[in-house]
């Protein structure tokens, strides 16, 4: 990714509507890092948020392979993007200091792909904090 703003990642795919499909994502081809950790989440009520946080280092690609997921990022830089994840072979990519929320379908099924292992000082979980570091961006 040549970027440093989340951007939309559109996966390979193969097959036709008489078999079915199948995606493909290449470790650092389509996915610009090592993968080193993945969850998904799933049967989120439709009235939560999920998300409402940044990462110092981390960064992330996900992949709605279910339903719906409304995705919301806002930069240090005070630029902001929505991205509507509604299909499998599509992901969004989000560098580190991102902050981030999502909406669900209730039936959606989100999976993720970290470049780090989990590490629970990585998580900005206040969006002070988060606006705060601004001034050392």
């Amino acid at each position: 990714m040549s970027s440093t703003e989340p951007q939309l990642i559109q996966f390979q795919t193969h097959g036709e509507s008489a078999v079915g499909y199948l995606a493909v994502a290449q470790i650092q081809q389509d996915i610009p890092f090592v993968v080193k950790r993945l969850f998904w989440t799933y049967f989120t009520p439709q009235s939560v948020i999920r998300g409402r946080h940044a990462h110092h280092t981390t960064s992330m690609v996900l992949i709605a392979v279910h339903g719906r997921i409304e995705v919301h990022t806002e930069m240090l830089n005070g630029r902001k993007n929505s991205f509507l994840l509604d299909r499998p072979d599509v992901g969004v990519w989000m560098p580190p200091l991102t902050w981030h929320t999502m909406q669900y379908s209730h039936d959606a099924v989100q999976l993720v792909l970290t470049d780090t292992e989990y590490e629970a000082t990585d998580y900005i979980r206040s969006y002070e904090e988060f606006v705060g570091l601004k001034g050392g961006e």
